[in-house]
């Protein structure tokens, strides 16, 4: 039944790489996998040997020894606690787009041409990395994605462009992501399960996350599709613009409040990113009534009703629901190999083929372009009992998040971008995966060379 899983799980994984051959598209192969993964493994639950518990970081003890109705209710635990780990990202997920879609709605993002004046392809390639890098850290990768290439999207407009510059973005936001505790959903982990402390993450992974990001964009920055200019052809609504403004800076300001918010209360980012949603759409209201003047225009005196909608209910309809639908289709059918042990007896079998830790881990992160890399620093967690903020936990850290970047649907900003610009996985792995490659590469070699000589 394990191999019948895992065979089913690369033809699903090959069926969304081959989504415009096969002219399907991914949404349908990652919620059919998803599916008939878990279903697999509840008829067979009585025929597995091992069980992973994805809250303690470990395999079941005893599990061989449970009752078929025991084993069914540990089933249903495990699905249940993924789905409320999934459930929390799609939400955060959900959050963040609908709250850039409000600021989309006021034109608010028309904002930037008044910082952005460079019309040079090269200039504005290093202005977006650096946006998509710093941002990150603060607001996370997955949100500065969204929100970059909603900018993105108002400053270029030919199609193929954007294409490489959603794909640099994709590359610098998770360097960024990687040296800061909230900047991506594994160093947050880290963070949490006290592996490592924000000062070190930051001291130790800062310059390797910054070679990360600057070696892809310095090599892209000389082939063909960042020579010469762009036409910037940015139109203002003169009635929505009015407040763009305004919504620009209350929308970002709410964004960047959640790690605040997370802090102090030491609850889930997505709770934040409610209340956020909640203040941004009061202020989309207000100035919703006052730009269209409802009072006085949109009044039927004979139906005695107001013919207007809603900003945020405007927002919410344009929201990328296919998109949000893989994310959570991938993540589950992940989650299905990780509940079985899988990934965590595949990991410990690396470990023990390959004693160099240091090559484990870049392995790790190489497979992390591949698989989640979510289940693959829980396992990483299981397998090595280092101290707090020993190099090894950084290292794991900066692997699982920049490794991702090889494939667009090695990671969560690569699956929004994905979405986002519709951006095909083979043109990603043909032109994009050796730029990521590089940067991976040469930011883990410059960690480890810091790590001999100062940590």
């Amino acid at each position: 039944m394990e191999t019948i899983i895992v065979i089913l799980f690369i033809l699903g994984y090959l069926a969304i790489a081959l989504e415009h051959n096969l002219k399907v598209d991914k949404l349908i192969p990652a919620l059919a996998m998803m599916a008939v993964l878990w279903a697999l493994v509840a008829f067979g639950i009585d025929s597995f040997p091992n069980w992973f518990d994805s809250a303690g970081h470990k395999l079941v003890e005893g599990f061989a020894n449970f009752s078929l109705a025991e084993r069914h209710h540990l089933l249903e635990e495990t699905l249940l606690h993924h789905l409320g780990k999934t459930a929390e990202i799609l939400f955060f997920l959900l959050g963040a787009m609908t709250i850039v879609e409000i600021i989309d709605y006021f034109d608010g993002f028309s904002t930037f041409k008044d910082f952005i004046k460079t019309k040079s392809k090269k200039k504005l390639l290093w202005i977006f990395a650096f946006l998509a890098f710093f941002l990150s850290a603060i607001i996370d990768n997955l949100t500065a994605t969204i929100v970059l290439i909603t900018i993105l999207q108002k400053i270029v407009p030919e199609k193929n462009t954007r294409l490489w510059f959603a794909s640099l973005i994709i590359i610098a936001a998770n360097a960024g992501g990687a040296w800061s505790p909230i900047g991506d959903v594994t160093t947050t982990m880290l963070w949490i399960g006290k592996k490592v402390t924000s000062a070190k993450l930051m001291e130790y992974l800062i310059i390797p996350s910054i070679v990360c990001m600057a070696v892809p964009v310095f090599i892209a920055s000389f082939m063909e599709p960042f020579k010469g200019k762009i036409d910037n052809v940015l139109e203002d609504d003169g009635v929505r613009s009015k407040y763009g403004p305004r919504m620009l800076y209350i929308g970002l300001f709410a964004i960047v409040s959640v790690p605040v918010f997370k802090t102090i209360t030491h609850l889930p980012p997505y709770v934040g990113m409610m209340l956020s949603l909640a203040v941004v759409g009061i202020f989309a209201e207000i100035y919703s009534k006052r730009a269209f003047n409802i009072s006085s225009a949109y009044i039927d005196e004979e139906a005695d009703t107001v013919d207007y909608h809603s900003p945020v209910h405007k927002s919410l309809s344009r929201i990328e629901m296919p998109s949000v639908l893989f994310f959570f289709g991938i993540l589950m059918a992940v989650a299905a190999l990780e509940s079985l042990g899988m990934l965590f007896l595949g990991a410990e079998a690396l470990k023990t083929i390959i004693p160099n830790t240091d090559i484990v881990i870049i392995l790790l992160g190489v497979g992390s372009a591949i698989i989640d890399n979510v289940p693959l620093v829980a396992a990483s967690m299981g397998m090595f009992q280092e101290p707090i903020d020993s190099h090894l936990w950084h290292f794991i850290a900066y692997s699982a998040g920049t490794g991702g970047s090889m494939l667009i649907i090695g990671s969560a900003a690569g699956v929004v971008a994905m979405g986002m610009e519709k951006i095909n996985f083979m043109w990603y792995l043909k032109n994009i995966a050796w730029l990521a490659a590089a940067g991976f590469v040469t930011g883990a070699i410059v960690f480890m060379f810091l790590r001999n000589f100062t940590f």
